[in-house]
């Protein structure tokens, strides 16, 4: 297996994942491969010691250097005593009540990005903002508002058309009624479809892939109807464990089942708030 640097003078696209209380639509899968271990775009370990974790404003709950990830919420933390146990802790989090506000990466053509999510995958461009004095512009899209439904944050640096998305990111997810009807609307604007339709491998589910202009992956799925389509995130982790221990103690997420698929070389584990087949998880 061919190792990517990450040491670039561009820094990875994919920039933050944001998280707030609230009903959780949202959640992740992690993916660890054997044998062709690869190098992440982030970080997804804490380098916040927990003592000081629990204590912290939500405006630096965590964060890493520039090139890697940044993960914040809306509200305040609940502020831990000096005293306080393992216990006490896990039981916070667990009565806690969070949703994943939003994610944000970098694209080189905003408008020729925004109008593929809108025509070909459904989304609603939901609010757009250009900051010259800091040299970008933001565009957030997503399936419904912001307060009540996950968002992705397109961001565009001016002066630059192309960035690496590394080996760290996977793919979305975006549950869809008919799989095969979406392709042909990908296929009929020009998009590039990487897999057609047909059932996942050892299963029965039909689901297919396209790549948005700038490269990022999104897996279409057959599903009935649900609240929020963007269904998942699928991060690629060096060690799978100790990711799996990290979002359950922090941010409070279930593991909501975990697959070895020896054959294929890799394990998934799905986590998230929630029945993955009502909202978003990561794998």
């Amino acid at each position: 297996m061919r190792m990517i640097p990450m040491a670039s003078s561009i820094r990875p696209s994919l920039s933050s994942l944001r998280f707030s209380f609230g009903v959780s639509r949202f959640g992740v899968s992690l993916s660890s491969y054997i044998l062709s271990r690869r190098i992440n775009c982030f970080h997804l370990g804490s380098a916040v010691p927990q003592s000081q974790f629990f204590s912290t404003k939500v405006s630096k709950l965590l964060r890493t250097d520039g090139n890697n990830l940044a993960v914040r919420t809306a509200g305040n933390m609940a502020q831990a005593s000096t005293a306080i146990t393992q216990e006490d802790t896990l039981d916070w989090v667990k009565k806690d009540r969070r949703r994943m506000l939003h994610v944000v990466y970098r694209v080189g053509d905003l408008d020729k990005t925004i109008k593929f999510y809108t025509e070909c995958l459904g989304m609603k461009l939901l609010r757009k903002r250009d900051l010259p004095e800091e040299r970008y512009t933001n565009a957030f899209l997503g399936y419904g508002p912001e307060d009540s439904h996950f968002v992705i944050e397109l961001t565009y640096n001016y002066g630059v058309d192309k960035y690496d998305i590394g080996t760290g990111f996977g793919h979305f997810g975006i549950a869809v009624e008919d799989v095969a009807k979406t392709v042909d609307l990908v296929k009929a604007k020009g998009g590039k479809v990487t897999r057609e339709p047909g059932p996942v491998k050892g299963g029965s589910t039909v689901i297919a892939f396209v790549e948005d202009p700038d490269g990022y992956k999104f897996e279409i799925l057959e599903r009935g109807p649900t609240p929020e389509p963007l269904c998942q995130v699928m991060l690629r982790v060096g060690d799978l464990d100790r990711s799996i221990q990290f979002y359950e103690k922090a941010f409070g997420m279930e593991l909501l089942r975990k697959q070895d698929r020896p054959e294929y070389k890799y394990l998934i584990a799905m986590m998230g708030y929630g029945p993955e087949d009502k909202m978003l998880c990561w794998s």
